[in-house]
């Protein structure tokens, strides 16, 4: 059987290990972090005495680590994965790679030191203080490098699909935080216009960075999984570029009723429709990973039919009768859940499920903790998600009735509150179970007595575009 180590991935093994084992760390941290935070929804005198540890720091620590921690991290280091493995060479610059990984997360144990300490931005997605900003960004940078020089001196000249979304990440992150930094802290705007900055940053977060970040890893997994080549592939470009010029401008969503311009929410509206063509074509691309397979197959199928309902979702809470009942609920969470954990998250997961053998030239170190994880994250992400949409029901209810007191709302809604706490807990047993499997699969490099060689199943032997 044809060896599927190449020496790409063995020669770039430093890097990578780094950045996976530095995001595996930080993900058990949000999902303890995210744990405590929802406990106190349901129950604030739970660590009140504290205030390091109070609900509104927790919740912004949580999401840090998340999202610059974990999903940053792996995203990068998947992308730089790919980039070189379809550029069929070694990694150049690694050094570069791994001075950036160690400056980012130094930069990230930064940014949550002040958020403890009360200087979180309470920005969306934007939580961590202005003054580490410039150690991100050109963190960042330096860690893109590795992965531009692959991009510019790959062999093939017409790109993959998979290489169209890990570059747009590498660019436009940097593109974005400088943006946001100038408009909201080196030379904040005024007024209204503030929010709408704040806005379009957590929107392009999400639709330039992050989830361009999953998608290059499922445009790469499910061919090579499958080992069909994608169908409806020549419209996949269309798809790309859809995300690339819609994909920020539906940020006004969130503004609904508040006191901008009309046009901005009109903006929004037509580009969250105009998004589910990008959706539709992703779909119809990568819809072989629903045929079954193995795990990476069946974490990339779940975070693609996350995707697809969370676009739905999104589109039709743009409306202003929808938006009416939804706003201002827990139903804005369920949607960034489902969005950061249920797609991007899951995609990621399958990513690190069919790398790692291939980067360590090992099997997993436990098919049990392999299962364990896959359900505990799929059966985690589905009550978190109809949790959150369940008390959102219950809040928006209660809030249009003018008759129902605000310490009844809580009242109601802290069932379902319970039972989002408990998919917190069940995500964070998953968490753990993938990090101890990765560090278990990472140190028998050390074993010099195990051959060292991955011999993947036959499916994963085409090299499908």
């Amino acid at each position: 059987m044809k060896d599927e180590v190449t020496a790409a991935d063995s020669s770039s093994r430093a890097p990578l290990l780094v950045l996976l084992l530095a995001a595996l760390a930080w993900l058990v941290a949000a999902g303890l972090l995210g744990l405590v935070a929802s406990i106190q929804l349901h129950s604030p005198r739970f660590l009140s005495d504290c205030p390091v540890l109070t609900y509104g720091r927790m919740a912004a620590l949580a999401e840090t680590a998340f999202v610059y921690g974990w999903l940053a991290n792996a995203g990068l280091a998947l992308a730089l994965w790919i980039l070189g493995r379809l550029a069929g060479e070694p990694l150049r610059a690694q050094g570069w790679a791994v001075g950036g990984a160690v400056f980012w997360n130094l930069g990230v144990a930064a940014a949550l030191g002040g958020v403890a300490t009360g200087d979180a931005t309470g920005f969306a997605l934007l939580g961590l203080p202005a003054y580490v900003h410039m150690i991100l960004l050109f963190s960042y940078s330096a860690i893109a490098v590795t992965g531009i020089l692959s991009w510019s001196g790959r062999m093939r000249r017409v790109p993959y699909a998979s290489q169209w979304y890990a570059a747009a990440a590498l660019f436009t992150f940097p593109w974005i935080l400088s943006i946001a930094h100038v408009m909201l802290f080196s030379a904040p705007a005024r007024g209204v216009v503030q929010a709408v900055a704040a806005g379009w940053y957590a929107q392009c977060a999400w639709t330039l960075w992050l989830a361009p970040l999953g998608l290059s890893v499922a445009y790469y997994v499910v061919p090579r999984a499958t080992g069909r080549v994608l169908p409806s592939y020549e419209f996949a470009s269309l798809g790309f570029w859809c995300l690339v010029f819609v994909g920020g401008l539906t940020g006004g969503r969130h503004l609904l009723g508040g006191p901008v311009p009309a046009w901005i929410a009109s903006v929004a509206v037509v580009s969250a429709a105009l998004l589910l063509f990008h959706v539709l074509i992703v779909f119809l691309n990568l819809r072989g990973c629903f045929s079954g397979g193995g795990i990476a197959l069946r974490f990339t199928a779940f975070g693609i039919a996350a995707y697809a309902v969370g676009a739905l979702a999104d589109a039709a809470t743009s409306f202003h009768g929808v938006a009416a009942q939804t706003q201002f609920t827990y139903f804005d969470e369920a949607a960034r859940q489902l969005a950061l954990y249920g797609a991007v998250s899951t995609m990621l997961f399958g990513g690190i499920y069919f790398a790692v053998p291939r980067i360590t030239g090992r099997a997993w170190f436990s098919a049990g903790l392999v299962r364990a994880h896959l359900l505990l994250t799929i059966g985690g992400i589905l009550l978190l998600a109809g949790a959150l949409c369940g008390a959102a029901l219950v809040q928006g209810r209660d809030l249009a009735d003018s008759a129902v007191a605000f310490a009844a709302i809580a009242h109601h809604t802290r069932p379902w509150l319970a039972a989002a706490t408990a998919a917190q807990a069940i995500l964070l047993l998953g968490n753990m179970a993938l990090a101890m499997n990765f560090v278990g699969t990472a140190c028998r490099i050390l074993n010099v007595s195990e051959p060292a060689s991955f011999n993947p199943p036959s499916a994963m032997e085409a090299h499908a575009p």
